[in-house]
């Protein structure tokens, strides 16, 4: 008997990467029923080689779902998915509604698969931040062999973090400056195309942004709370695919040798590293990938046992939908969530 799951945000971005995973992974899922508001309501979405019409969120019966994966923003999370989970199925949001509650596990797989037997909490699982996620897939396997000291991360981040309206920008605007048209700004402060914006979410009283503090806190939940980490978090006019430049020092010496060869064997990297043109990876070709990528592995000599990489990956998939998918593989292969039965 398989498992019954509902994606939330469905006709989204993310969600219907969500819905291409599961097919693609060859969950074991009986059925699978795409959840969007009333206005997406009938809208068809993907799985597969099948076709489903999404159905309202506010009026479903969540009383025979195992497993709801949420992708509707935090505001709809904080409202539903206390309610979905009181009827009983196992809720793994990608907001950050639930990311800092102490009594909801916020999970990599690959970096804190453990930390998901603690779900019963609450009945709903944390997806952190898609720059979070890559970077701690990571950083995982180094800090076991070295243990990390302090993270300095510049991330480049694509329009498609900033959802379907963040895209829309940046083709909209990339195609008035190539015919001499007014560029409109209405997602972004600034202009996007052919440009950096130093600025992802709010700004904080210490003049970080949310993005960058959202970074710092969910590192130290899903790795170690001794990190110390400091990030700069930068938009930039990419449709797929988060990078980041990344310098670590750690307490006990690594080369950069040791890193790749650590890295080379870690689950969920991918290491792309040669000394020539080309020789790394970019957005361009991660996109569609489920791998965090990390090249330009090198020594930084000026700090003690310190260490400078590149990380890029896939921010709709292992950022968002794949790690989802990936949780709920993790509750299934550790038998902590049983199918419920179901009326013929």
């Amino acid at each position: 008997m398989g498992y019954k799951v509902a994606v939330v945000g469905a006709t989204g971005n993310v969600g219907r990467v969500m819905l291409d995973i599961l097919d693609e992974r060859a969950f074991p899922a009986d059925e699978v029923v795409a959840l969007a508001s009333r206005r997406s309501q009938g809208v068809e979405v993907s799985y597969g080689d099948r076709r489903l019409k999404a159905k309202a969120l506010d009026t479903y019966d969540f009383s025979d779902v195992d497993i709801c994966l949420m992708s509707a923003g935090g505001d709809v999370s904080r409202e539903w998915a206390p309610r979905i989970a009181a009827q009983g199925a196992v809720v793994i949001d990608n907001s950050s509604a639930w990311r800092y509650d102490p009594d909801v596990p916020l999970v990599v797989p690959e970096v804190n698969a453990e930390a998901v037997r603690d779900f019963k909490k609450k009945n709903i699982i944390a997806n952190p931040n898609c720059s979070t996620a890559q970077l701690v897939v990571a950083l995982k396997p180094l800090h076991d062999a070295a243990k990390i000291k302090r993270v300095v991360v510049a991330t480049y981040q694509s329009v498609s973090g900033a959802g379907k309206e963040g895209e829309d920008e940046l083709d909209r605007q990339t195609r008035a400056l190539y015919s001499l048209q007014p560029v409109e700004q209405k997602k972004f402060p600034k202009r996007i195309a052919f440009n950096l914006i130093p600025h992802i979410d709010a700004f904080m009283e210490d003049g970080s942004t949310k993005e960058e503090w959202k970074m710092v806190a969910e590192t130290k939940k899903i790795l170690d709370p001794a990190i110390k980490l400091t990030a700069t978090c930068v938009r930039v006019p990419v449709f797929v695919g988060h990078s980041e430049a990344v310098n670590v020092e750690f307490e006990r010496p690594i080369t950069a040798d040791e890193a790749r060869e650590i890295l080379r064997s870690a689950p969920g990297v991918m290491v792309i590293d040669t000394r020539e043109p080309g020789g790394y990876i970019t957005p361009h070709e991660a996109a569609g990938e489920d791998a965090t990528y990390v090249s330009r592995i090198r020594e930084d000599i000026t700090v003690e046992n310190g260490l400078s990489f590149w990380c890029v990956s896939d921010n709709l998939r292992k950022g968002a939908a794949l790690n989802a998918v990936q949780i709920a593989e993790t509750l299934v292969n550790r038998r902590l969530l049983t199918p419920r039965q179901r009326a013929a």
